[in-house]
């Protein structure tokens, strides 16, 4: 059985994690890296984009890769690219928010797919919207996620986070206290006032967007939603920060 790990590089213990969940299914572990132009928004953003590819190449055979596959544009995309659709969940949201995202995304893991041909992928729930989009694309490949791995505080582990300051960093962590302060609250209405009460409590966040949502429709969540997750974007120091939490005991 072979799984794939894709990933764009910059690799922590959260790529591990998908790693060590793949190689505890398979000792034939593909890594895959490379970074998709096809999902920024613009040069500037793919350039900006941080890259570590022999610490990458360490940190992947350290938890367990058996390949570490680092593609050229031109080995992904040899011909002129035919973009795929995302699911309608592409349009709400992130995608809403970063429009053909997710068409970038559907369009460079099909070509993942074609090329390693592999039985199983892994992929991180912090990208909770991207793993749902991914599940519909029906590839015929088994699609794995793993949980959100996070810093001491909560903070979810991003390739991002190296790109945010001191004081950025620890204004960060509002969007887990947000999320952790709901869980358990009683109902949707008390709980994302929760949300939303804590979030403006820190100037340096930039919210775009704060929601709870049903999981497999992301329709906004009542109080008979059977699996409710809360969805939370916005920028500090000009990085886009993503997270999201399954709300409930």
């Amino acid at each position: 059985m072979s799984v794939l790990v894709p990933t764009m590089g910059a690799l922590h213990k959260g790529h591990q994690a998908l790693i060590k969940r793949a190689r505890s299914m398979s000792q034939d572990v593909v890594v895959s890296i490379f970074v998709n132009p096809l999902q920024f928004e613009s040069a500037d953003d793919v350039a900006a984009y941080p890259r570590s590819p022999e610490r990458d190449i360490q940190l992947a055979t350290l938890a367990g890769a058996t390949e570490v596959w680092m593609p050229d544009y031109e080995e992904i995309y040899p011909s002129q690219i035919n973009p795929l659709k995302a699911s309608a969940i592409g349009e709400l949201y992130e995608g809403k928010s970063r429009p053909g995202h997710f068409d970038g995304v559907v369009t460079v893991v099909s070509r993942l797919f074609e090329i390693v041909k592999p039985e199983a992928a892994v992929f991180g729930e912090k990208d909770f919207q991207q793993l749902q989009i991914i599940r519909a694309m029906d590839s015929g490949v088994e699609i794995i996620g793993v949980p959100t791995v996070r810093e001491f505080d909560g903070l979810a582990l991003s390739s991002r986070n190296v790109r945010l300051s001191e004081t950025g960093r620890v204004s960060a962590n509002v969007i887990y206290r947000a999320m952790a302060a709901a869980r358990l609250a009683p109902t949707i209405a008390i709980a994302q006032e929760i949300i939303d009460t804590t979030i403006s409590t820190d100037t340096g966040f930039r919210c775009d967007y704060a929601a709870i949502i049903d999981e497999e429709n992301f329709s906004l969540a009542s109080d008979l939603t059977k699996h409710k997750r809360a969805i939370i974007a916005g920028w500090i120091d000009g990085v886009r920060l993503i997270d999201n939490m399954r709300m409930g005991a």
